[in-house]
């Protein structure tokens, strides 16, 4: 397609299909997984064509094998409306050996009552790969002057690069209109309209339709708009309880809310964070919980009724949400060398926004700042004093530290200690 965005999972996708029988694309609706299948796909099959879906329902139940016929890679969009697929999938690739055969997107994961159609499971016939709204390097909003994959290759060569640079009122655009490809290059409320229908749907029938069960949607709503209350915390199921009950003034049981919980997750709305827990203090002291996270900051700006202006007139919230948009565009990035984001946090207050490890295990250390100097300094001196706690248990490295903000001209290395500054308009896989 002519208008087609690259995507850093087109890279990944290629590598994938090219060693597996089948790979399987996950994510969140409509963050493009199907427009980029269908660069590479030589045939399709939509499972939630609402012309075809009962026909494709009943041969399923008869002869699942016409699903599949067609030229490879064969893309079956959103399989798990009719989760047999899986098994009939397995065993063609198992027949016909090799790779290329299958791409699979899926908007869910298996509920557990569909899970019980699947006989096998797709160890060593299938790869997994994550799939997130656009990243800044995506949608043409980072000029990708630094590298992560070079500073993990080449951490001391760096001094210095041009960022695309943006104010804090365009930044707050940006994290209210979120990474959905349909509103980037929009404008004003063209753009923010497009996550105020993904939430929508969500509330109203996504969720349901995740396990088949019922949901109450202004329940929906209240669980959402506490979790965006709540983002970026290690807050646990009472905490969520407390705050609904506070600022909702709904009764909700701790059952409830993990059972919505589950479905979100299911359908990829949320994304929580793991924690990093190496050997530097005793177990006891590091906290094990994941980090509250929707898949994109958006999200957390509708289901709170935040706009840029909001943003703007509360800085100390903005913060927050920068850091759910950095969060998310370090995962993307990272993805991109098989690695993962975490975060550090102990009971003495000492805590890293994100420790990107790369799939060797080396890793690095990064602070989430909207920028200025004192918020700068506070970065840095957290990471510093990580970097020493590190040392003094003889524990590899970091590879580099890094302040990731959401403005600056440009990116730099700070000369009396070595950490790099770089606003997030500046980075790239």
């Amino acid at each position: 397609m002519s208008n087609y965005r690259q995507r850093i999972v087109d890279e990944i996708l290629s590598e994938r299909i090219g060693s597996a029988g089948a790979v399987v694309l996950e994510g969140p609706k409509w963050c493009g997984k199907t427009t980029t299948c269908e660069q590479i796909a030589k045939s399709c099959i939509y499972l939630t064509d609402p012309d075809r879906r009962e026909q494709y329902l009943q041969i399923a139940q008869t002869e699942i094998s016409n699903l599949l016929a067609g030229d490879s890679p064969r893309l079956i969009d959103e399989w798990q409306d009719i989760p047999q697929i899986w098994d009939a999938v397995r065993h063609t690739v198992d027949r016909s050996g090799g790779e290329r055969h299958f791409i699979l997107t899926g908007s869910s994961v298996v509920s557990p009552k569909k899970r019980k159609q699947i006989r096998h499971s797709g160890t060593g016939r299938f790869s997994w790969i994550k799939m997130r709204p656009m990243s800044l390097w995506e949608s043409g909003e980072s000029s990708g002057e630094v590298s992560l994959r070079d500073l993990f290759d080449r951490p001391d060569e760096f001094t210095s690069a041009k960022a695309q640079e943006r104010k804090l009122k365009d930044m707050a655009f940006i994290i209210c209109r979120g990474g959905w490809p349909l509103s980037v290059g929009k404008s004003g409320s063209a753009a923010l309209r497009h996550a105020k229908d993904y939430y929508i749907a969500v509330t109203e029938s996504d969720i349901s339709r995740y396990d088949d069960v019922p949901r109450d949607p202004m329940r929906v709503r209240a669980i959402m708009k506490s979790y965006a209350r709540l983002q970026g915390t290690q807050s646990n199921l009472s905490a969520i309880r407390k705050d609904i009950v506070a600022n909702e003034s709904q009764s909700t049981s701790e059952d409830t809310i993990a059972s919505y919980l589950k479905a979100l997750k299911g359908i990829f709305v949320v994304e929580e964070m793991p924690a990093w827990c190496p050997e530097l203090r005793s177990k006891d002291s590091v906290r094990t919980s994941d980090t509250r996270f929707f898949v994109d900051p958006s999200i957390a700006a509708v289901a709170l009724g935040t706009t840029p202006n909001g943003l703007m007139d509360d800085l100390r919230s903005y913060g927050y949400f920068f850091e759910a948009l950095a969060v998310r565009d370090l995962r993307t990035y990272m993805d991109a060398m098989d690695g993962r984001v975490m975060r550090y946090h102990d009971k003495t207050g000492l805590e890293c926004d994100a420790v990107m490890q790369s799939w060797d295990g080396s890793y690095a250390l990064a602070e989430v700042k909207l920028g200025g100097e004192s918020l700068i300094e506070e970065g840095a001196g957290a990471l510093n004093k990580l970097r020493s706690l590190i040392e003094n248990r003889g524990i590899s490295p970091p590879r580099f530290l890094m302040v990731v903000t959401a403005v600056g001209e440009f990116a730099y290395r700070r000369k009396e200690d070595g950490v790099i500054v770089c606003p997030i308009s500046c980075l790239k896989p």
